[in-house]
């Protein structure tokens, strides 16, 4: 099967950033949102033909999904030692190209009602075409080096949409936040990057994933510190995944994040940058796995199992509806980081990692419509927090009933899409690590609580009198909701452990259409549902009619409540280390001895010199006389002295 097409996937994107980032003043602004609408929604159409053809129409060999690799060199360091580019055709790259082109045209879409009267209209489009690009580039990756290329890119253009709203103050300081705090994991990718070429002599996916290769096989050859470099290695990539997917304790930038517009939380933060970092987990997870019985595989699904707790807890105490949101990303990401660090490779054993894509898929939907739903809600009242609303299923049915889907499917209410992909991270977890399937059962109720604490507080509650009564969004708006809100209900149905798998062979008739409700683990199951009710039961209890229960509740945990609403003070820590600590304890004197002494000493001479010459300035006089005469004068002294010394 010749897959060379595919390229034209992220080149359409790019060549749409290209042309209304170029002709940005002569397009008129409903040009330009049909110009990005329809790049998108060819990049889409692609991706669906290419998921069609490979998983359905293109047959196995001997049970196993084949890799399709269309690269060229780039450049060579040595005979072994190159950097390639091109693209590679499996089964987790597929998916990731179904999952962000259909989150990117659904935000596409939406964006053209969203971003109706913004005076930026056509250049945030040329930033989602950007964003795009570089998202398509990294999941097509066929290398290290090349993955990490569009990983920056995809930095950068996060940073231009983050920081949109360039006027507003905290939007430039978030994006700076977010751009410095992932700039600093990246170091620690780029090093392991390093150290991984070093020691294999290659950066291709391929070669670095052969369980039976030298990569794998010989992780044992070099050791520091009691680990095999191979393994330090393995974290350092670790680090960069874990900037991006915002875990614990780099999450800082994910929250505030949220200045940017609504579509950009929506595509940055459902389905796209923040799971490249699981993406590129689950890219190396042979050698996760392989490597050193598996030891920064653990690493991943303690850091996972953590970020989860961490940040559900917060969300339960934030008022701001997108940072509710934000944390629940983080939390979710931490469901799927655990799944892989629990998942074995062959077979039922790779569980786990089956469980962590298919999560990954599923959660793409419901959280890009709870994104895109809280921004039909911010749009109508024209405010962020609870306080502001209440009583909106009244006048807005459409997003009502979406959002409702989407917070059921997030809770894993039976038979939506999030029930079926986070019963199997239960399962994979209760198998493998009793400690971290505890953990995500408690995350289950939690998620529950503070979802439809939401929902019960956006669309029941008090009924507000509103200045200007809301009305529903247009249909631009709307219709993503709407088609979104159909993914969350049906794709949990597809047979997605007989397509995605650790070793591409497939769990065979596990969780398919026909089969699903025999496969589903319901002992299991069972648990996670009680708690999940519990949650919601609660969430009814005190949000869906107006009363003090809440805040009796906040009252009675007291400084703890206070912790959690705060972010435990997290900012504040990062901020008192960087300022008080590195820039006023440590940088400045640094500073201060650059300046007085080293700057100093070479602007001492300088002056000095210029004084110097401003002297001897004064012997040119321009007269050839003058000239001579110190010629020949100059000549007797050595003279003189020549005899002198010469006769004694």
């Amino acid at each position: 099967m010749n897959y060379t097409y595919v390229i034209l996937i992220p080149l359409i994107p790019l060549l749409s950033f290209l042309v209304l980032g170029i002709f940005n003043k002569k397009i008129k602004p409903t040009v330009s949102g049909y110009i990005g609408v329809a790049g998108l929604s060819a990049s889409a159409a692609l991706s669906y033909y290419t998921a069609y053809q490979y998983f359905f129409v293109v047959e196995k060999v001997n049970g196993v999904f084949q890799t399709f690799v269309e690269k060229t060199t780039w450049m060579n360091f040595t005979d072994t030692l190159a950097i390639d580019m091109g693209i590679l055709i499996d089964p987790i790259s597929v998916m990731m190209l179904v999952v962000v082109s259909t989150v990117s045209l659904m935000v596409h879409i939406y964006s053209r009602g969203y971003m109706k009267e913004d005076e930026g209209y056509t250049k945030f489009f040329a930033f989602l075409g950007l964003f795009s690009f570089s998202m398509f580039g990294l999941v097509l990756a066929t290398n290290l080096f090349q993955i990490y290329i569009f990983w920056e890119l995809v930095g950068v253009s996060s940073y231009l949409l983050i920081g949109y709203y360039y006027t507003k103050t905290s939007a430039v300081a978030a994006a700076k936040k977010a751009f410095i705090v992932t700039r600093f994991a990246d170091l620690g990718f780029l090093i392991g990057i390093l150290i991984i070429g070093y020691y294999t002599g290659t950066y291709d996916f391929q070669t670095l994933n052969n369980p039976e290769g030298n990569a794998i096989l010989s992780w044992a050859t070099t050791s520091f510190y009691g680990l095999s470099i191979t393994t330090w290695a393995l974290i350092l990539i670790f680090m960069g995944g874990a900037g991006k997917s915002a875990m614990f304790p780099l999450h800082i930038w994910l929250p505030d994040a949220m200045e940017g517009p609504t579509p950009v939380s929506a595509l940055i933060h459902a389905a796209t940058m923040v799971v490249a970092g699981v993406y590129l987990v689950a890219r190396l997870f042979p050698m996760y796995y392989f490597v050193e019985d598996g030891f920064a595989l653990n690493i991943v699904a303690y850091v996972g199992a953590f970020s989860s707790l961490f940040a559900a807890i917060i969300a339960v105490t934030q008022t701001d509806i997108k940072r509710v949101l934000a944390f629940s990303t983080m939390s979710q990401l931490g469901y799927m980081m655990l799944a892989l660090g629990v998942s074995g490779y062959e077979g039922h054993n790779g569980l786990g990692y089956m469980a962590s894509m298919f999560h990954l898929f599923t959660h793409a939907m419901f959280k890009a419509l709870l994104f895109l739903g809280a921004g039909s809600v911010i749009h109508a009242v024209h405010s962020n927090y609870l306080k502001d609303m209440g009583g909106l299923r009244k006048y807005m049915p459409i997003t009502n009933i979406t959002f409702l889907i989407a917070a059921l499917a997030i809770a894993g209410f039976p038979f939506t899409s999030g029930f079926f992909s986070k019963d199997e991270i239960l399962v994979a977890a209760f198998e493998h690590n009793k400690l971290i399937y505890g953990v995500g059962i408690f995350v289950a109720g939690l998620t529950a609580f503070y979802m439809f604490r939401l929902y019960f507080g956006i669309f029941w509650g008090k009924d507000t009198q509103y200045k200007h009564a809301p009305h529903e969004s247009p249909l631009s708006m709307t219709f993503p909701l709407m088609f979104l809100a159909l993914l969350s209900l049906v794709s949990g149905f597809i047979p997605f452990s007989e397509l995605v798998t650790a070793d591409k062979v497939g769990i065979h008739g596990h969780l398919s259409l026909l089969t699903s409700l025999e496969a589903i683990h319901w002992d299991m199951a069972a648990i996670a549902i009680s708690v999940g009710l519990i949650g919601i039961a609660l969430a009814w209890l005190f949000y869906k009619k107006e009363n003090d229960l809440a805040d009796r509740f906040a009252s009675a945990f007291g400084v703890f409540y206070k912790w959690t609403s705060n972010k435990f003070y997290f900012d504040e820590i990062y901020m008192f280390v960087t300022k008080k600590i590195i820039f006023n304890r440590i940088s400045a004197p640094i500073a201060k001895f650059d300046k007085k002494i080293v700057d100093g000493t070479m602007e001492g001479i300088g002056n000095k010199t210029v004084v110097i010459a401003n002297k001897i300035k004064g012997m040119q006089s321009g007269k050839v006389q003058d000239y001579a005469f110190g010629f020949i004068a100059g000549v007797v002294v050595l003279a003189m002295v020549f005899i002198y010394l010469w006769t004694n």
